[in-house]
């Protein structure tokens, strides 16, 4: 499976950005596919995740109400709406995949996009 992210940029704290990450390569029915994301010398955090066949999703606490993953499976792309942007919400985002059910352990996703940097000013 081949992730290719896009859709990061720079906003106003209080403003909205709309991640996507199509995927190639692989039906992606039996797959779920997550968010991620990493600031500077922090560790990867969970961000939320979509299983493709139900269109389930979790997310961390601390995001729930702000940020929703989605799916087009016509498109192959998934989604991150990011809306109530913080400063603390700047970091570079990732999108994975993994065979299976959802997990929020990055360690168990085997396919990785590149990553695209939010940044949000106060």
């Amino acid at each position: 499976v081949q992730l290719q992210a896009s859709g990061g940029g720079s906003v106003q704290a209080g403003g909205s950005l709309r991640l996507s990450c199509t995927a190639s390569g692989r039906t992606l029915s039996s797959y779920a596919m997550a968010w991620f994301r990493q600031a500077p010398g922090q560790e990867r955090e969970f961000v939320g995740v979509i299983s493709w066949s139900s269109g389930r999703t979790r997310y961390t606490d601390s995001m729930k109400g702000r940020f929703t993953v989605s799916r087009d499976s016509g498109k192959n792309t998934v989604y991150l709406q990011m809306n109530s942007l913080k400063p603390e919400d700047t970091a570079v985002y990732y999108c994975a995949a993994r065979r299976g059910s959802t997990d929020m352990d990055y360690r168990k996703y085997d396919y990785w996009g590149q990553g695209t940097l939010v940044t949000v000013s106060s």
